[in-house]
């Protein structure tokens, strides 16, 4: 990751490991960020490669290198780093040295199961959270009764649910209450909201893919170093896994 100075604090806070860039205006913002023993608030400042920045007061300082990792998150588990008052925390379990310096790009709620990537790198974090890139995130979804093609015909054109519009991409509908989902949002609990608008109960919420990085084999609790190859093509909005497109199916 190379670094052109001066450079904006949040971009500067985001290669440092600190979170994507747009956790990072939130800790500048929240008064947790301080320059040369200053503490700063404003979102424009730009810093110096001579430029001592500290986030709650432990200096920081850019990671030349990135690590990118898939893990299968066991239900449970938290995408958060730390909470005062829970133990199960998903980033535990990738046994790296890099561990410390990683953070989670996009989350899944504590009772969901699947792929979620970590990383240091926020600026590719900042690529594959917002909203213009579009990336699909695939899900499987078991529900309490059998889904009813309308509701998810419905969904298509989307929902306004407490003065917000939830939208899937797309939609398959399987036998015994399994219903795969594709969205290109990444809103606060998307689906549990868009199945509860129609009185459905989730009994399992499973992400198998994020544009073209998949679980495939991955088992539940295990993860894996993720290839730049697939990075790259994750930001070019490719969606067939590399691992497909060598085998010649999909």
């Amino acid at each position: 990751m190379n670094i052109e100075y001066p450079i904006r604090l949040n971009s500067f806070l985001a290669k440092s490991g600190c979170g994507s860039r747009r956790s990072c205006e939130s800790l500048i913002q929240s008064g947790r960020v301080k320059v040369n023993m200053a503490r700063v608030t404003d979102l424009a400042t730009k810093v110096g490669a001579e430029d001592v920045v500290m986030v709650d007061d432990v200096p920081v300082e850019p990671v030349e290198r990135a690590f990118y990792y898939a893990l299968n998150k066991p239900r449970g588990y938290l995408c958060t780093n730390w909470d005062p008052n829970e133990k199960l925390y998903a980033r535990d379990l990738i046994d790296t040295p890099a561990r410390d310096l990683l953070f989670h790009v996009g989350r899944l709620d504590r009772d969901s199961e699947g792929l979620i990537i970590y990383t240091n790198d926020g600026d590719v974090a900042q690529k594959i959270t917002h909203p213009s890139t579009e990336i699909e995130k695939e899900y499987m979804v078991r529900t309490d009764r059998p889904v009813q093609r309308r509701d998810m015909e419905e969904a298509l054109r989307g929902l306004s649910i407490d003065g917000e519009i939830y939208t899937i991409k797309r939609f398959e509908l399987f036998s015994r209450q399994w219903t795969r989902i594709i969205l290109t949002e990444g809103k606060n609990r998307e689906i549990r909201r868009i199945f509860e608008a129609f009185g459905y109960e989730i009994k399992e919420l499973i992400r198998l893919r994020v544009g073209c990085i998949e679980l495939d084999n991955l088992k539940v609790g295990h993860w894996r170093t993720i290839r730049r190859e697939e990075i790259r093509a994750l930001l070019r909005g490719e969606t067939e896994p590399l691992r497909r497109r060598r085998e010649g199916r999909w």
